[in-house]
C-alpha cells in the first residue's frame, strides 16, 4: 500500500521524493530518454496529472510507464477525466487555499464514477496553493487565489482544518514553473501543527531547494518543471550523504 509506504519511510527517518510527470508535455519519444533516468534517480514514486490534459492521454502514459518502471504511479489529477485504473494509487485532492465548490466537492463527486470498482488506492490530500511569485496553470484553472506566502498563519490554520476534516496527506504547492518554492517558515510552521504526512511541491530546481524543504519538515517533496526544463538534473536527484 503506497500511503503505509510514506508512513513507514516517515517512521524510519527517511524522506521521499517525487517526480509529477504531465501527459500533456510529455511525447513517447521523450520518455524512451526520461524513464532510465528515473529508474537510476532516487525518486520513490511517481506522480501523474495536470491541469490540463488530453482526454486518454493519462491512461497512455500510464501504460508506458507500467512497462518501463517498477516505481509506484499514482494519479495526481487535475480532472476527474484524468484518473486510470491503471495507476497504483490516486491523490483524491481537496483544493483547500480556494473556495470555488468546483474544486472542493463537485471534482470529488464526479470522480466516483472512475473509482468505485477499480483497486486504486485512494488517498484523501488536503491541496493548498501558496503564491510562489507567478500566476500558475492550477490558479487559472481552478479560478482561485493562492494563499500569500507570507501569510503563514493562514496556510498553517488551512492545513490544520485539512487534517481535522480527514485528509491523510497535505500538500504545500507552489505550482508548476513557480519563481519561489514554499518558504522555509511555511514548512516549518505547518509541519508543526498537523501530524500527518506533508508534501511541498513547486519551484524546486536544485538540490539545495530540495535539502532546505526537507530540513523545514517536508516528508515528500515533489519536482516536475525543473526536468522537464532539463532532463538531466535528475542525475543531481540521487542518493549520497548530503540529502536527507
Amino acid at each position: 500500500m503506497i500511503y503505509d509506504f510514506f508512513i513507514s519511510a516517515i517512521n524510519e527517518g527517511r524522506k521521499l521524493l517525487a517526480i509529477l510527470l504531465d501527459p500533456d508535455k510529455l511525447q513517447e519519444s521523450m520518455l524512451d530518454d526520461l524513464i532510465p533516468k528515473i529508474n537510476e534517480s532516487s525518486v520513490d514514486v511517481i506522480f501523474i496529472g495536470g491541469s490540463t490534459v488530453p482526454k486518454n492521454a493519462t491512461d497512455l502514459l500510464v501504460q508506458h510507464l507500467r512497462k518501463r518502471t517498477s516505481k509506484p504511479l499514482v494519479l495526481f489529477p487535475g480532472h476527474f477525466d484524468q484518473i486510470t485504473p491503471l495507476a497504483d494509487g490516486v491523490l483524491f485532492l481537496s483544493l483547500l487555499s480556494g473556495r470555488n465548490p468546483e474544486y472542493l466537492v463537485n471534482q470529488q463527486v464526479n470522480a466516483v464514477p472512475y473509482i468505485e470498482n477499480t483497486d486504486l488506492e485512494v488517498i484523501p490530500t488536503g491541496y493548498i496553493l501558496v503564491d510562489g511569485g507567478k500566476e500558475t496553470a492550477v490558479q487559472r484553472v481552478s479560478g482561485t487565489t493562492p494563499i500569500a506566502a507570507e501569510n503563514i498563519e493562514k496556510i498553517s490554520r488551512t492545513a490544520t482544518a485539512g487534517m481535522y476534516m480527514g485528509n491523510k496527506l497535505i500538500y504545500l504547492e507552489a505550482g508548476s514553473g513557480a519563481l519561489n518554492p514554499v518558504a522555509a517558515e511555511v514548512i516549518r510552521s505547518v509541519k508543526k501543527k498537523i501530524s500527518i504526512p506533508l508534501i511541498v511541491g513547486g519551484g524546486i530546481r536544485s538540490t539545495i531547494a530540495l535539502q532546505e524543504a526537507y530540513d523545514n519538515g517536508a516528508d515528500i517533496v515533489v519536482i516536475g518543471t525543473a526536468f522537464e526544463e532539463n532532463s538531466d538534473l535528475l542525475t543531481k536527484f540521487k542518493k549520497d550523504e548530503h540529502i536527507y
